[in-house]
């Protein structure tokens, strides 16, 4: 049997061992799939055990995908342009690194979620390693408008030049965004995880527009809240994007593309007594509601 597993921290939260059972399922594959938890000094050690003891393939997430990607043999055209990997495939002397995050992503908000990014003016808060994954992908689609903003001024910049060759992305600090609006608003940013909101100015979001989180969970909570806030026409979290880059990566590691849907039906049935964080095209009313909801840990 072959092994998997997806390596960060945390990871006790994930739900990637659930969806590659479902994929290796559907497929017919014989396999199994970890969550290994993996502090950022022991990243360097643990691939290399891991690549010893047998695994085929990795997924990597929170806080490690830049780090990665300069641990690497070799990565793919995408992950390179990205400076950040989520996904190894194993070499017969070390990791290949790739980047799924921005196809999944882009199938998420325009298969599941119906949504056009071309022509759109689109924000993405966060320059970090969930952010660089999703940039090409975004920029592919021809948005309006393509911002990227930081609490410092410096982390956007450096995306800026680096993704000049691909298309044009607008730099800015968190707090220089007052007076633009935009018509889908992506938190490419980890503050969620520990209950914190961004520092944002005033209304960002255009009549109608829509909010996505990479985050899920209780992590999804704050921006939702926010979100609703700002009178989002829809507000969704990661899982979609979750179950897409995951279903990317199985592709690249077995040779076969799982069918998503039904997965990411599974993927939003309560589980263990936690209610399901489902995405909402919500009212005004219905959203300042839901987003009590979520902050409450009642959703």
């Amino acid at each position: 049997m072959d092994r998997y597993a997806v390596i960060g921290q945390p990871i006790a939260h994930s739900k990637s061992p659930f969806i590659h059972a479902q994929f290796a399922r559907q497929t017919g594959q014989d396999l199994s799939y970890d969550a290994i938890e993996v502090a950022p000094e022991a990243l360097a050690d643990a691939i290399k055990r891991l690549h010893a003891e047998g695994y085929r393939g990795l997924n990597v997430t929170l806080p490690h995908k830049i780090a990665v990607a300069k641990l690497c043999e070799a990565v793919s055209e995408r992950a390179q342009l990205a400076a950040a990997v989520n996904t190894l495939v194993r070499t017969d002397s070390g990791w290949r690194g790739d980047n799924t995050d921005g196809e999944g992503l882009v199938r998420d908000l325009t298969q599941h979620l119906g949504l056009t990014i071309a022509g759109k003016r689109v924000l993405v808060l966060g320059a970090g390693g969930a952010a660089r994954g999703i940039l090409k992908p975004l920029l592919d689609q021809k948005p309006a408008e393509l911002a990227v903003s930081g609490r410092n001024p410096w982390k956007p910049e450096e995306l800026a030049e680096q993704f000049k060759a691909v298309g044009t992305i607008r730099p800015a600090t968190h707090l220089a965004l007052k007076g633009d609006v935009f018509d889908l608003i992506i938190n490419a940013t980890s503050v969620g995880h520990s209950g914190a909101q961004l520092r944002l100015p005033g209304q960002l979001l255009a009549e109608g527009g829509a909010c996505y989180d990479l985050s899920y969970g209780k992590a999804f909570a704050p921006f939702a809240a926010w979100a609703c806030t700002q009178g989002a026409a829809r507000v969704s979290d990661g899982l979609g994007m979750l179950v897409e880059q995951a279903a990317a990566a199985f592709e690249i590691w077995r040779g076969v593309k799982p069918e998503t849907a039904s997965v990411l039906q599974r993927v939003r049935q309560p589980q263990a007594g936690e209610g399901p964080l489902e995405t909402a095209t919500l009212d005004s009313g219905k959203a300042r509601e839901k987003a009590t909801h979520l902050v409450n840990g009642q959703d």
